[in-house]
């Protein structure tokens, strides 16, 4: 867990550890996400399909598709 400040000009700094995980640099955009008092920051993909399909990548190998075509006969 990080601290970080909001300045007068409503600014955050974005801790050193933090912006390493993410892989982000300077202007580099972000996505900012609010769930009630919760706010996530999500690094913008640049592909959104290429995105999307890696975070699916391995659920769906050929041995699961096998087997649920199975279980449909």
């Amino acid at each position: 867990m990080y601290e970080a400040k909001l300045s007068s000009k409503n600014q955050i700094v974005i801790p050193r550890d933090a912006r390493n995980a993410l892989r982000i640099k300077a202007g580099d955009r972000l996505l900012v996400v609010v769930r009630g008092d919760t706010v996530i920051l999500l690094r913008k993909p640049k592909n959104y399909s290429k995105a999307i399909s890696e975070t699916a990548k391995g659920i769906y190998s050929s041995d699961y598709l096998e087997k649920e075509r199975e279980s449909w006969r």
